[in-house]
């Protein structure tokens, strides 16, 4: 039984044994065609679907598919995700980050956070200058600024900390 949630709404419980598929206790026909490892067409209903997988993200299990032209965000959890959740397990694989270190050499141009700031996983942290390119750094992870180490026209070096979370 896997549990299937589209674009953080949607909830579906799908079970498949060989060729059966039962969406949320209601056996589905579906006549699939795959053309080739990323695109299917599919029949359901009379009614013809294009699909097509257009990045899978296997850490986070979520992929985001584009169906006649529409991109959905799925998330899959099978039945051991389900389990480890039931015992209140299901957050040991995520590894705590706790710094930020410089990808390599360069200029902090711009520091776009500061001390005690909430963040997001993908917000823009600081902007560094490396062989004339500019470089936006991003946060791994949700989290608190504990204590920015750099201010704008500092040179760092490889692997230098930069940001420290809390």
């Amino acid at each position: 039984m896997y549990k299937v949630k589209v674009n953080q709404q949607s909830d579906f419980n799908i079970d498949i044994d060989g060729e059966n598929i039962t969406v949320d206790d209601q056996q589905q026909i579906l006549d699939i065609v795959e053309l080739n490892a990323q695109t299917a067409s599919i029949l359901y209903q009379n009614k013809s679907f294009n699909t097509e997988v257009i990045s899978v993200n296997h850490e986070d299990k979520t992929c985001r598919i584009k169906v006649n032209g529409t991109v959905y965000t799925v998330s899959v959890e099978d039945q051991y995700d389900q389990l480890l959740k039931q015992l209140g397990m299901d957050n040991l694989a995520t590894n705590k980050v706790l710094e930020v270190k410089a990808p390599m050499p360069g200029l902090v141009l711009n520091v776009m956070v500061k001390e005690s700031s909430e963040i997001k996983k993908g917000d823009n942290l600081l902007i560094l200058e490396a062989m004339k390119m500019e470089n936006i750094l991003k946060s791994p992870t949700d989290g608190t600024i504990k204590k920015v180490l750099v201010v704008k026209g500092d040179k760092v070096e490889k692997n230098q900390i930069l940001i420290q979370f809390r």
